[in-house]
Parts: C-alpha cells; structure tokens; sequence
C-alpha cells in the first residue's frame, strides 16, 4: 500500500517507521519543512493519506485530501466542530475518510466498556463521576480528544449529566475533566465514580504511540477502495 504521511512529528515518524516495517511504501511525508510538496499532483501518488497535523490545519488537510480523490484517515484532535463541514465535502466529492480522537484498540474496547458502566451508573444516582487525563506536555489541546470522547459517551447513558467542563464543578449536571500535561507521558485516562461507601474506577494506561500508530496503520489498510465517512466502531465492528 501507498501511503501520504501529513504531519510529519513523532506521531508521524512513528507511523512510518510501523508501516515499512510493515511492507507499506511511503510515497510522501509533509512536515513543517516541506509544505510546498503537499500539491494535488504529489498527493495522487498515494493510495491513502494518514493525517496527524494540528487543529489549525487538519480541515484544509482533508479536504484537500478528498478533493484530490485520495482516501484520508484523521487524528487530528482540537477541530471537531468543524465536523459537519467535513462531512459536507467527503459527500459533494464522493471522498473517504475515517476519523478517530484514539486509534488505540485498547482505547476503543476501553471507549465500549466506558458506555456500558455509564448505562448501569444512570439508575445509581448516589454515584458523582469525574475524569482525569494525562498526556505529554506537547500535546496542544486539553482536554484530550479521546477524553471528549468518553464524557460524551457517559452523558449519553446517564440522564443525570449534560455537559463535561475543563475543571471540579459543584453543579450536578456537570462532568469534571481534569487535564494534566506531564513530560514523556503518552496517555493515560481514568473515570472515577465516588459516592459515601465506596468508589468505582476504569483506567486505561497508554505505554507507547505504537498502539495509536498501528491503529492508524490498520485504519489506512481497510479505507482503501472506500467512500463515505468512517470510525473505530466501524473497522472493529463494536
């Protein structure tokens, strides 16, 4: 398989590294030396594009993508209310994308298993929940993309809580995100429900980018040939 790699830091160095070692060719890497390359001529080269770049550009990052006919698989956090525009485009140009805030498949069992508790945890309302999530101090946007994901996915399934913020809330309805940013950490979420007798805590630890890297590596292998608009539900089948 063909692949363009857009955004060429350590998430992008670590992708390509996985997916030679994997007999994938690299045709294209953009990083912030060389932006000039990212034309529609060196695109086309690519069977599919991984997107790892920043908040700032991933929209024009994409749509470029599915302009040019090329499948693109995102990981960009920081950008999602651009969502629907997104969508827009893949739909007018006919294009493929796939998007996830965590391509870990740990994560995603983790994503599942978090919904199910939040469903048993709406009829247990003695039980307050908050979030904590550490990442590396590069990571630009908190809370994390992934950590949006999970507050979402509990205020789905607990009638109780309708909308996360970024720090200790005394508001019921509210669920607590706490970010922190600490050196050399690549991941780590924990939700902790609390009442007066006792607590009840899921965590998932992250020991490495290779679990987000090979995720995205996998998403790029079963987006090829595809249109329309795609996520982790859909490859793993959850």
């Amino acid at each position: 398989m063909k692949i363009a790699i857009i955004g060429y830091g350590k998430m992008g160095k670590t992708i390509d590294q996985m997916a030679v070692e994997k007999g994938h060719e690299i045709v294209l890497k953009i990083g912030i030396t060389n932006l000039t390359d990212f034309t529609k001529e060196k695109m086309q080269q690519a069977e599919v594009a991984i997107e790892f770049s920043n908040p700032e550009s991933a929209v024009e990052n994409i749509s470029n993508c599915m302009k040019w006919g090329v499948p693109v698989v995102s990981g960009t956090t920081g950008w999602l209310d651009k969502m629907d525009e997104i969508k827009v485009i893949c739909k007018k140009e006919n294009g493929g994308f796939f998007y996830a805030s965590n391509y870990s498949v740990g994560v995603n069992i983790f994503f599942a298993i978090n919904r199910q508790l939040a469903k048993m945890m709406n009829d247990q309302p003695q039980y307050q929940v908050e979030m904590e999530e550490i990442h590396h101090t590069q990571k630009l946007d908190a809370p994390s993309g992934t950590a949006i994901t999970l507050a979402e996915g509990i205020i789905e399934e607990i009638e109780r809580k309708s909308n996360w913020t970024k720090e200790k809330s005394d508001n019921n309805v509210d669920l607590p995100i706490i970010s922190k940013r600490i050196d050399k950490v690549p991941g780590t979420h924990e939700i902790v429900y609390s009442s007066s007798i006792d607590s009840i805590e899921i965590k998932h630890t992250a020991h490495s980018r290779a679990g987000f890297a090979g995720g995205a590596i996998l998403a790029a292998e079963w987006m090829v040939g595809k249109k329309g608009c795609f996520g982790m539900k859909d490859m793993l089948g959850f």
